[in-house]
């Protein structure tokens, strides 16, 4: 079962996944036992698995590693840290660092505080908005993931649960979450504003991923729902989990050009090392201060991990690596390059398919109209396009199945995209189908 340094061979290891892991997986993936490979090794764009097996990474782990696997400036600074201690679980001289760079980088930013993943981070920009505000209800859009707890969760999966703004719970693991949270259609400015209107006396906030999956706003969405936001005295949030330090420097604020009252960060920041931040305007950073905890409107936030000095040290190289000249034109142009070759294979496919992204980041969809929210997704050929994906994991390619978004790094060249096409041309050409 295994090599005498007790690496894993290549004996069954589908099935000694599908033995310990529910669904065979560390959460999403949904691989048959045949394709779930057990990784060993990432370096650039590259992973290798325990049979030896290289794959060209389009999933980059899930996006956090925008620098590429093993990038040698965030190694080096990590493990440099790592000698001097792991975690204080208090300030520390790498994460003061960090947090200086950020409120000077990030237009909303006056205050940080950080913990230890992306998902803790949107739970906490909503555990403020409701303190400060004094309101129970949270507004999020159709399709969004948002982390894994409750509210990050209703609403992305199964569809609509009724009449807007009624969430679906489907997945959230919390009976009596439609109560506390309203959904409206992303893209579509005056259904969401007349919800902000009729709610507006009780609802604390509205998350919003400014790139909601790989579907970019619409002109004039994200202004909108800033102005209507502001004028109710409602809590601006973004989800910048994944659009931070990947769009732009500052993220989808600096790429959209719209400040929120809030904002969440995980993934890239960290240079593929786990963290998670939650930044925003003094005043509404301040309900989170242990000086104001016998304050009926005080928030509790504390975590283990978050802010550790390797994290921070590794977060510190990574946007050292993001602040060279050059980095972001050529991440818009690698992921222009990635959906014009998509655009030019699957212009040959048997029915009409669409691409979508914005900067480093593209996905398809087999569909007959242009997609611009989350039922315009649901109604794609969504069977068909997970059948194309598993056979480009067949070929090589690793990926997520269930097809949100493909993610391009610093270390994929133009070679890697183009070999990415050639490998859909490839499944296209052998009639993979429903």
């Amino acid at each position: 079962m295994s090599a005498s340094d007790g690496r894993l061979t290549s004996v069954d290891p589908g099935n000694r996944v599908l033995r310990h892991f529910p669904g065979g997986s560390n959460g999403e993936f949904r691989l048959p036992a045949d394709l779930v490979p057990v990784l060993r090794e990432g370096r650039g764009c590259r992973v290798r698995d325990t049979d030896g097996r290289e794959y060209l990474d389009m999933s980059m782990a899930w996006g956090s590693a925008l620098v590429g696997h093993a990038n040698p400036r965030v190694i080096e600074a990590a493990t440099r840290q790592a000698a001097l201690g792991a975690n204080f679980a208090a300030i520390n001289e790498r994460s003061l660092e960090l947090a200086e760079r950020l409120c000077a980088l990030i237009p909303c930013a006056e205050k940080v505080r950080f913990v230890a993943s992306g998902t803790e981070a949107t739970l906490l920009c909503l555990r403020v908005a409701r303190n400060a505000t004094g309101r129970a209800k949270v507004l999020r859009f159709e399709g969004a993931y948002h982390g894994q707890h409750p509210i990050g969760v209703a609403g992305m999966l199964a569809g609509r649960n009724g009449e807007l703004p009624t969430v679906d719970p489907h997945g959230a693991g919390a009976p009596g979450i439609e109560r506390d949270v309203l959904v409206a259609p992303f893209n579509d400015l005056a259904t969401t504003e007349r919800i902000l209107a009729d709610h507006a006396g009780s609802l604390a906030a509205v998350i919003v991923e400014p790139l909601h999956r790989c579907l970019p706003p619409a002109p004039g969405f994200l202004q909108g729902l800033r102005e209507g936001t502001r004028r109710h005295g409602i809590v601006l949030i973004f989800d910048e989990v994944v659009t931070g330090f990947r769009l732009a420097p500052a993220g989808a604020q600096e790429r959209y050009g719209v400040t929120p009252d809030l904002a969440a960060y995980g993934k890239a920041l960290g240079g593929g090392f786990p963290i998670g931040a939650y930044a925003g305007s003094a005043d509404l950073m301040e309900v989170v201060s242990e000086h104001r905890m016998a304050e009926p409107d005080y928030v509790w936030s504390a975590s283990t991990t978050g802010g550790n000095p390797v994290s921070c040290a590794a977060a510190l190289a990574a946007l050292e690596v993001l602040a060279e000249p050059g980095v972001y034109p050529r991440l818009r142009d690698l992921g222009e390059r990635l959906r014009v070759r998509m655009r030019e294979v699957l212009h040959a496919a048997p029915e009409p398919a669409q691409v979508l992204g914005d900067g480093p980041l593209a996905q398809f969809a087999f569909s007959h109209r242009p997609i611009c929210d989350y039922q315009g997704w649901k109604a794609a050929n969504q069977v068909r396009g997970r059948a194309l994906m598993l056979d480009l994991v067949r070929r090589g390619v690793f990926l997520n199945p269930m097809g949100t978004k493909l993610y391009l790094s610093l270390a994929h060249q133009e070679a890697d995209i183009d070999e990415f096409a050639d490998r859909l041309q490839e499944c296209l050409q052998a009639g993979v189908s429903d």
